[in-house]
């Protein structure tokens, strides 16, 4: 009874707090007078109908909800965001300057981005290999809901208790997007099946989302014994009336589905499916480039960094003229000298050395940098029940209110698919200075609305990643030349990405056929290689714009060096670079222009 009193409580200050910031702005029904309160309308709105995103920023307003993800709300949603994109354009875009002007064209891009997406409304696949509600229910729980108290432990149990209803409005699209014929593969949906068993078949003990509450329930002090046990009872019977139901539906849904599905991996095959694509690769790389100019441009930098390895490679006494690049690369991932042991001791030294990586250049970051990031970033293991189908390494941003810090995850499914060589250039891509620093910066920007902090676009987002791998190379953390080919051999994942996303999509390659590409011009062990493939295939245009984005952030860069000579400060252009938060390769690039023609003006 205390519990619901509380719970009751914190709903109502919840509630008044929320409503005392919207009346104070007049956010609810009209445009506010001051554009800034428009926006603090529109995320205000926006968390309202999405109580997940505020747990994701440390907060713990609706914490007993997931997101209504039924048709009705996505209906809402759509309206909301068209309602939004209509009124920002009753501002006066002309009487903005500075960061009012940024924000106003951030937000229509983002807006619009949205807008045209909803036209491929029953497209893409909602579920897949690599995620899904099926999987990112068990991430938000585990990463995003705190338990420091009996109420959290309630809430935790009454978003468990949604699960069905999430699963099913879940299934209730992806309904709609076979009667469109937007069916996955059938080597995708054989994989989404064996995820599903891996989560849902396992004893309850050992049920992912059963042990992230026993284990954090456990680190709870003030519970007395009976309490402890009563909450223990709740979530048990939770997962066995709501969420393995769920999970066994989903199941038969898949199972079902897979007998309709073809093996054809593009989305040339859906009905407007170019059109689809093309939407895919603009809103991906926020460039107007076409397939076709991506996949050229991608066929010329494999050939520019195959030779620039293949110096590396004499140099350090290797024949390249007997065996392609590719299984010269293979070897040399299967080279003891390169690899740890494949047992839980080697593993858990890969993740200790990864740390070791980060803090060593963390150190040196303010040489290069004139805004740090004041959050830091931890390293964990890849949880197992996806460890599989998931990327060599990933990385989650920090909570809005700094308790929760910035996590690089690392695949350690398979220990040959991390050498040694290529290590350095994964952590300095997913946290140091890639995507923690990039993205810490922005969630901790100040004076900014709030949306500012959290929107992401990928072709600025990867591409600086990307670009930080180069970057921390430039800066002599590669100088052992085995580092140096891992970091030319990542770059070349990026270029090859150009080559078979397009190949698959656009000029209709086979699965096959990407797969045997990759793995003969990169050299990455068969289990990436394949990982990596389907991830495109689910998930088309993404990886495109790691390139896309580098590549403008380093002509960018040059073009400032040449315009300012000796007034260039490589301090000053990181700042500009990522002061603003995540921006549209085009607004990056005024902004830079900006930056050039202000520092050639002062005295």
């Amino acid at each position: 009874m205390k519990a619901k009193i509380w719970k009751l409580s914190k709903r109502t200050i919840q509630i008044a707090l929320l409503i005392g910031t919207i009346f104070l702005v007049n956010l609810l029904w009209f445009k506010p007078l001051f554009i800034n309160h428009f926006y603090d309308r529109v995320f205000i709105k926006f968390g309202l109908q999405n109580p997940q995103i505020f747990s994701s920023m440390g907060y713990k307003f609706y914490y007993d909800e997931l997101n209504d993800n039924s048709q009705a709300a996505d209906d809402e949603s759509i309206k909301f965001l068209n309602d939004s994109s209509q009124m920002l354009h009753q501002y006066d875009r002309s009487k903005l300057s500075g960061q009012k002007l940024i924000s106003y064209d951030v937000l229509d891009f983002f807006l619009q981005d949205i807008i045209d997406d909803n036209k491929f409304k029953d497209y893409g696949y909602s579920q897949t290999q690599r995620g899904g509600n099926y999987q990112s229910i068990i991430n938000f729980m585990s990463n995003m809901h705190r338990i420091d108290n009996e109420s959290d432990a309630e809430d935790y149990i009454s978003r468990i208790s949604q699960i069905g209803l999430s699963f099913d409005n879940t299934l209730i699209q992806v309904a709609k997007e076979q009667e469109n014929g937007v069916i996955p593969p059938d080597f995708i949906i054989t994989k989404i099946l064996e995820n599903l068993h891996n989560i849902r078949d396992p004893e309850l003990a050992e049920n992912e989302l059963v042990k992230d509450f026993n284990k954090k329930l456990d680190k709870v002090t003030d519970l007395d014994s009976d309490s402890r046990a009563q909450l223990h009872q709740k979530m048990i019977a939770q997962m066995q009336e709501v969420v393995i139901p769920a999970y066994d539906r989903m199941i038969s849904f898949y199972a079902e589905l897979l007998t309709e599905a073809d093996s054809k991996a593009g989305v040339w095959k859906f009905p407007n499916g170019a059109e689809y694509y093309q939407f895919r690769v603009k809103s991906s790389t926020t460039s107007d480039y076409t397939p076709e100019y991506l996949h050229e441009l991608g066929l010329k930098e494999v050939t520019r960094i195959v030779r620039q390895i293949k110096t590396i490679l004499i140099e350090q006494g290797y024949d390249v003229e007997s065996k392609e690049i590719g299984q010269i690369l293979n070897d040399m991932s299967k080279d003891p000298q390169f690899l740890y042991a494949d047992n839980e001791e080697g593993r858990t030294k890969i993740l200790k050395d990864y740390q070791i990586i980060i803090n060593e250049i963390d150190k040196e970051m303010s040489e290069t940098f004139g805004v740090l990031p004041t959050g830091k970033v931890v390293v964990k293991r890849v949880p197992e029940f996806r460890e599989k189908t998931a990327a060599g390494g990933s990385y989650s941003s920090p909570s809005k209110n700094g308790e929760r810090p910035g996590t690089f995850y690392a695949n350690l499914y398979d220990v040959t698919a991390t050498p040694k060589f290529g290590m350095r250039t994964l952590a300095y891509h997913e946290a140091v200075p890639g995507h923690h620093f990039q993205l810490a910066i922005q969630n901790e920007l100040q004076g900014l609305p709030i949306f500012r902090s959290m929107i992401g676009f990928t072709g600025f987002t990867e591409g600086w990643a990307l670009y930080a791998e180069r970057l921390a190379a430039e800066l002599g953390f590669q100088e052992d030349p085995f580092d140096d080919i891992g970091r030319l051999q990542a770059e070349l994942l990026r270029a090859v990405r150009l080559v078979v996303d397009t190949g698959i999509h656009h000029k209709r390659w086979s699965r096959e056929q990407a797969i045997k590409y990759m793995a003969e011009t990169t050299g990455f062990a068969m289990t990436d290689v394949v990982s990596e493939i389907e991830r495109y295939i689910v998930w088309p245009g993404q990886a495109l714009a790691y390139k896309v984005g580098m590549i403008k952030i380093i002509e960018l860069r040059e073009k400032a060096k040449n315009d300012l000579k000796d007034k260039y400060d490589v301090k000053e252009f990181h700042t500009t670079v990522l002061k603003n938060g995540a921006l549209p390769l085009t607004m990056l690039e005024e902004q830079i222009n900006i930056y050039i023609a202000e520092t050639l003006n002062k005295s």
